[in-house]
Formats: C-alpha cells, sequence, structure tokens
C-alpha cells in the first residue's frame, strides 16, 4: 500500500486483529487520526504506521 492510501474501520481492524469497534474507540480517542466522511472514518495508512511505530514494545 502507498502512504496515500486510506483504510476503512474494518480494514484497519483486520490489520491489528480487534474489533472494530477498538478502532473506533482509538479515532474518537485521539489516538489513531482518521478523517470523517459521511457517517464513516476513511484511516490513512501513514497514520497507522504512526499509530503501531508509537504503540510497539521493545
Amino acid at each position: 500500500m502507498e502512504n496515500n492510501d486510506f483504510l476503512t474501520v474494518e480494514q484497519v481492524a483486520n490489520i491489528l486483529q480487534v474489533h472494530w469497534q477498538t478502532v473506533l474507540n482509538y479515532i474518537k480517542n485521539g489516538k489513531l487520526k482518521a478523517v470523517r466522511l459521511g457517517k464513516g472514518y476513511r484511516i490513512p495508512q501513514k497514520s497507522l504506521d504512526q499509530f503501531v511505530k508509537e504503540n510497539q514494545t521493545l
């Protein structure tokens, strides 16, 4: 995927192996940046990459 690509909440949930509601909670809590389109959200690939980087353990 290119860094300009957008993912749905469901796609991000599948990538992170969490429930889609967890992804919405991340968005609403400001942990994951997203764009609101109508009643849904789109998450830029770059935002997901940053989220993973910031939340990884060493």
